[in-house]
Order: C-alpha cells, then structure tokens, then sequence
C-alpha cells in the first residue's frame, strides 16, 4: 500500500505538497479510507482459508460442503469442516482415515494410530478398529470432547465397521532416571503450572448428544 507521500508525489510540481497543506490532509483523508478498503479486501482474501475465516463466514464455507455448524464452535466446527470435506473424498482405508483425522486436527500422520481388531488376541472382532494413539491436546486446544471427535471417527470409517475404543495420548511419564527430575514434557508440573506432562485417556464410545455430521 502507498504512502501519503507517494500520493502527493503525483500532483504536478506547480502543488504544496507539504503533507500538513491543506491539499496533503486532504490526501491524507483519502489514504485513510483506502488504507480501511484494503484491509478489508485483505481479510477478505485470508478469510477463504477455513483456518482463519470466523462467525458466518465459517457458515458458508459450511454450506457449500452440507455441514451445519449447529452449536459448535468456531475452532470446533473448523474441524467439522476439515473432516468433512476429506470424508467426502474418503475411501475409508485404514491410510485415508488416517489422513481424514489429521487433517481434521491439523497434526501430523504420525500422531495418529490404527489397529484392526480382526486379529487382536484377545478380543478379535472382524468389523472394528482402535485407534490406539490420537493427540489430547489437539482436541483440547479446539475444545472438542472425546464423544465428539468419536462421532467424526464413526462418520469416517466405512458403514458396518465399528469404532470399539480411542486411546488419547498424553505426554506424561516417570523419569527414566532413579535420582533425576525430568520435566516439561514429560514429568509432573511445577508450581505454576507451565511445565510437566500431559495425561491421557481411554474412551469407549457410548451414548451422548450428536453433533450435526
């Protein structure tokens, strides 16, 4: 974007073109509202990108894909949005789901895990799968429960496979050493709060509130 300066250099030499002249606040005047347009056409351009978009922006965006948002919000119905324009471009191997889930929760592949239950020693099932590893602190940091995120893993996997439980990992972990501390991220917090590992959880999918996928 140019300057006031810029603008005044244009005039023809016979112009004051001291920026404090009356000519200069007026140029002054119009640099402002250009200056107001062009930020707006910038969001504009940003807010085509679902990361950045907000509010009803992200509701057209929603529409275009046949996805309501419902009550969720906006970093959760980015997710919902993710996930379900690569469920529709989905063909629910094992490989795709993977991908469809981290795109979602825009991590890496290798944060994500699937085992088939069809030879699980004990308790084999030929139409289910577990995912034993789902990063916890992206779902916290979207603010999406466990039950949720189940629902869009439910939605990706093919019609009749089952999703029999969810691992979400966390961080933490006792030291390897018997007389050293270790801390961030891995062991216990310190006073504050800022350091220490992440605990994780198990979830079997059960009965809840849906979500609108």
């Amino acid at each position: 974007m140019f300057s006031v300066k810029d603008m005044l250099r244009r005039f023809a030499d016979t112009y004051n073109k001291d920026p404090n002249s009356n000519l200069g606040k007026l140029i002054g005047i119009l640099h402002e509202q250009l200056t107001a347009i062009n930020g707006t056409l910038e969001t504009v351009r940003e807010w085509r990108s679902i990361d950045a978009a907000q509010g009803t922006t992200l509701d057209r965006i929603g529409s275009n894909v046949v996805q309501p948002r419902g009550a969720a919000t906006d970093e959760v119905y980015r997710v919902l949005l993710k996930s379900k324009i690569a469920r529709n471009l989905s063909k629910t191997d094992v490989n795709t789901i993977i991908h469809v889930l981290a795109l979602a929760l825009d991590c890496n592949y290798s944060d994500i895990r699937i085992q088939e239950k069809f030879d699980d020693p004990e308790d084999p099932e030929p139409a289910a799968i577990n995912l034993i590893r789902v990063p916890t602190q992206r779902l916290n940091e979207v603010g999406m429960s466990p039950v949720q995120f189940a629902q869009i893993v439910q939605k990706t996997v093919a019609a009749g496979v089952r999703v029999a439980q969810i691992e979400l990992t966390g961080t933490f972990s006792l030291s390897s050493q018997y007389d050293a501390l270790e801390t961030s991220p891995l062991g216990l917090a310190d006073i504050d709060m800022t350091t220490g590992g992440t605990l994780g959880e198990v979830y079997m999918p059960g009965d809840d509130y849906p979500l609108p996928i």
